[in-house]
């Protein structure tokens, strides 16, 4: 079988012990890393390149492992109804626009969203949209790892059932070899019961498939829910047996003590989406206090017509700059910690054998270009300096290579699996289809 040999790289493999090699090698045998290691003993080590091999000369390049967006929306809208707050913004743009939806509007907004991921460095989607089999298609083509689940809410509210959901799981779970995956996802409180969170939790347990969700994204959502239900959106959560360590709750923006030990003690994963809660003037979530309660934080980008961008790389300097900011404390979210935030802490939330660059874990790896500006000046020897530059002087454009599951999807910036120009052209023509169908009708709080 071809190997992908990478040779002459800055390897931080983010692994446990923080492995880092200032001039080493990694091969990649199919799907999984087959070799790592000083890139003087890569030819002993793994003999000359042989017929098919694809052989990568990585110097000046970082080699890292591919960056998982925690909370994403496929998108179609970006820069559509830019200054209204989430729950305006949510009856007057993003309800009207994904219930006008159609297979082919979806399969392009979906081709646009995760190409500019592909292009940002990033590897694996958890992507909570609707018209899943629109969703799979593009995910396969592109050949990025996409965990999709529907947006799911009460009837009364058009959007996704559950039966919508459990199809989506029988048609595509599994498919493109295991990169595409189907989970349930809870659209948010406001627009679901106690009994729809009980019913799902039923059923996942019966697939044995895990949970997307919105938590206590706004004021507005856990004012809502005190006032239907009693309780706020993730103590209502706790008490019917939503939470758990399949579970990814998304934003968790205003949890009180006592949430936080609820999240802490069912081991529910938690996606802080720090550009998006900023925009659209939500607050800025407790994550320090999060993580300090053993709580397994990991990064999303949101949707881009909530953040406008899926530079995970912005994410990461949101997600160090806010807390520091909002609590005069420069020691706060070091770069080294969000890094893994946006690797190790997203892989794990959803199971998967990514995020660390280690012998036979998947061959989800990119590399980010060095010799520039932007990463001037730079100690090599030491993963320190990088590291910092990475989180907060990088940008997803810096990323030359991204390689999902052993296979390359985009070197020098070329992609080589979709034609970028047929897919901007076909998304405009979709988004304007599609706002053409919009019925907006707005609902109070």
């Amino acid at each position: 079988m071809p190997r992908t040999i990478i040779r002459n790289g800055m390897i931080l493999t983010l692994d446990d012990v923080g492995t880092y090699l200032e001039n080493g090698a990694l091969v990649i045998d199919g799907d999984r890393i087959a070799w790592i290691g000083q890139d003087a003993d890569a030819p002993a080590a793994i003999g000359e390149a042989r017929d098919g091999d694809t052989v990568i000369d990585a110097t000046d390049k970082i080699v890292m492992p591919g960056l998982v967006d925690l909370h994403f929306h496929t998108a179609l809208g970006k820069g559509y109804n830019d200054h209204l707050p989430l729950w305006e913004y949510l009856d007057e743009c993003w309800y009207p626009l994904i219930r006008a939806l159609d297979y082919d509007a979806a399969y392009w907004a979906a081709m646009a969203s995760y190409t500019e991921s592909i292009k940002a460095g990033v590897t694996t989607v958890n992507d909570m949209y609707r018209k899943l089999d629109a969703l799979a298609d593009a995910a396969e083509v592109v050949g990025i790892r996409a965990v999709l689940s529907n947006d799911i809410a009460l009837d009364e509210f058009r959007l996704d059932t559950l039966q919508d959901n459990v199809d989506a799981f029988h048609r595509s779970h599994g498919a493109n070899n295991g990169l595409i995956q189907v989970r349930f996802g809870i659209e948010w409180l406001p627009l679901a019961s106690p009994e729809l969170l009980r019913d799902t939790r039923a059923l996942a347990v019966e697939l044995g498939i895990g949970i997307h969700i919105h938590l206590n994204e706004s004021m507005s959502e856990v004012e809502n829910s005190l006032e239907r239900f009693g309780k706020r959106p993730t103590e209502l959560a706790y008490e019917v047996g939503l939470l758990g360590p399949d579970v990814v709750a998304a934003h968790c923006v205003h949890l009180n003590d006592d949430e936080i030990r609820m999240m802490a003690e069912t081991g529910t994963h938690i996606s802080h989406n720090p550009s998006s809660n900023a925009k659209l003037g939500n607050g800025i979530a407790r994550v320090p206090e999060m993580l300090a309660a053993g709580i397994n934080v990991g990064l999303g980008h949101d949707a881009v017509e909530c953040n406008n961008s899926a530079d995970m790389f912005e994410v990461m300097k949101y997600s160090s700059l806010v807390h520091r900011a909002q609590r005069q404390d420069a020691s706060l979210m070091p770069a080294a910690d969000v890094l893994r935030m946006a690797t190790n802490n997203g892989s794990r939330a959803l199971g998967h054998d990514t995020g660390r660059l280690a012998v036979g874990a998947k061959a989800d790896v990119i590399l980010v270009e060095t010799n520039s500006v932007e990463f001037t000046p730079m100690l090599r020897e030491t993963p320190v300096h990088m590291t910092s530059h990475l989180v907060f002087a990088a940008n997803g454009g810096m990323v030359d290579t991204t390689i999902v599951d052993g296979k390359i999807l985009m070197r020098g910036r070329e992609l080589t699996t979709v034609d970028e120009s047929e897919i901007v052209r076909k998304a405009n023509e979709a988004f304007r289809r599609t706002v053409s169908r919009m019925e907006v009708v707005t609902r109070s709080a």
